[in-house]
């Protein structure tokens, strides 16, 4: 079976061609989605930027590699974007990064406030809060019929379908979803005054939802933190650690609630993904990065390969950082308030070095005290770490962190495009569970 996945992330489109259970072919391109607004709190993307990117890469796919059995896709999650009647889009995508529910509101938060009417967590991105603050600001266009997010309308658009499907990984990413129904909350819904037409049919199964114009079969879109796990692990008891533009600790489990420090998200019927996921992750490298650029800039000094300086920085001596970074820099989501720090400095520590090694053993930490309330949650020590996403694969320094903070030997997965894999997967299962 040859199949082709495709990942709608926050700054790329990726796909793989994938036959067998591997992959024969991977590409990426930039996205060059992201747009301005007028509000500070907004992170958009262009949709149509990215149907036109992601329809150029699949069509050219499916000619060079024909025949072609499947489509799958994913992407990223919790961002929402509007849909008219006929199942256009008539805003731009709202991402995940949004922080409109941090806005103030009934002297709280959008976020703390459907947190405390709901008894959900409704942190800012989720799609159901920027909605909230949609609504309540008059920012909803007056044509919309529903919502959906990215990777669902990608679905939609490729088999010529006007109204949105979701599988049980997505419709979690917006917020307010009941395990014990595998739908949306009706009673949330009604506290927060959104109306269930508006959103997308939930599908707990995975099923193939349509063909696309070359009569290739499509199957729902899988959330893209499950599909990186389907494509990383290859044993089920594995902690997947992955760092890209955010950062993620994931374990499976059966246990449907209990999970105060991160999030429980749907993985099928029967298992969860336990998550922790800090808010600037991989970021947190970058923000460094910048900080250096800026400092040499003020010095009339520019530099190309700032990164490998880094990481060569935080090399010449791995067991040497006395330097403590807590790396929350963009607050968490349930304290979005919480700063970051650099503690501990001396006279002796207070270098390009140490406060390199300093950030990348922040981010570690940052992970691995997600990892210790799993462990208490489930009662199970695992023994097998993975990492996945380019931030662990390009950075050696971060996997020698990443095994000392862990105490575990860390397992780099073969295909490089995990998500993207993981979508052929997901795709894969479908068709033989016969959902066709």
């Amino acid at each position: 079976m040859r199949v082709i996945g495709l990942d709608i992330g926050t700054t790329s489109i990726s796909a793989v061609v994938a036959e067998d259970g591997r992959v024969i072919h991977s590409v990426t391109e930039q996205s060059c989605a992201a747009i301005k607004s007028e509000f500070a709190e907004n992170r958009l993307q262009s949709v149509e930027a990215i149907i036109e990117k992601v329809f150029s890469i699949k069509e050219r796919l499916a000619k060079e590699f024909s025949p072609i059995d499947a489509i799958g896709v994913t992407g990223q999650m919790h961002g929402i974007l509007y849909i008219e009647k006929e199942g256009n889009a008539v805003s731009p995508l709202y991402t995940w990064q949004d922080k409109s529910g941090e806005l103030k509101y009934n002297d709280t938060t959008f976020s703390e406030y459907l947190a405390d009417i709901t008894g959900f967590n409704a942190p800012s991105g989720y799609g159901l809060v920027t909605d909230f603050v949609n609504r309540k600001l008059g920012r909803v266009p007056v044509n919309a019929a529903g919502l959906c997010n990215i990777q669902d309308y990608i679905t939609m658009k490729l088999t010529g379908g006007k109204t949105p499907v979701t599988h049980i990984s997505n419709a979690a990413g917006l917020g307010f979803y009941s395990f014990e129904t595998f739908d949306f909350d009706s009673s949330a819904l009604e506290k927060i005054g959104c109306d269930r037409k508006m959103l997308p049919r939930v599908t707990a199964e995975p099923e193939v939802i349509g063909t696309d114009s070359n009569g290739i079969p499509v199957t729902v879109a899988v959330g893209d933190n499950q599909a990186s796990f389907l494509g990383s692990v290859t044993n089920k008891e594995s902690v997947l650690v992955n760092i890209g533009t955010g950062s993620q600790v994931s374990v499976l489990t059966d246990k449907k609630s209990g999970f105060a420090a991160g999030e429980i998200r749907p993985f099928s019927k029967t298992e969860n993904l336990l998550v922790g996921a800090p808010l600037c992750g991989g970021r947190s490298y970058a923000l460094l990065k910048s900080f250096f650029e800026k400092t040499l800039d003020c010095f009339g000094v520019t530099a190309d390969n700032i990164y490998s300086v880094m990481d060569k920085m935080a090399a010449e001596d791995t067991d040497n950082c006395s330097l403590s970074v807590d790396t929350r820099f963009c607050g968490t989501r349930r304290e979005p308030d919480v700063k970051g720090a650099v503690l501990q400095i001396t006279e002796d520590n207070f270098t390009p070095q140490q406060l390199t090694r300093g950030f990348l053993i922040g981010m570690c930490r940052e992970l691995y005290a997600f990892y210790e309330q799993m462990e208490k949650l489930t009662g199970k020590k695992r023994t097998n770490l993975v990492g996945s996403g380019n931030g662990v694969r390009k950075n050696k320094i971060l996997q020698h962190y990443l095994e000392e903070t862990f105490k575990m030997s860390i397992e780099i997965p073969a295909n490089t495009e995990e998500a993207a894999f993981g979508a052929t997967v997901f795709c894969q299962g479908t068709l033989k569970d016969g959902n066709k």
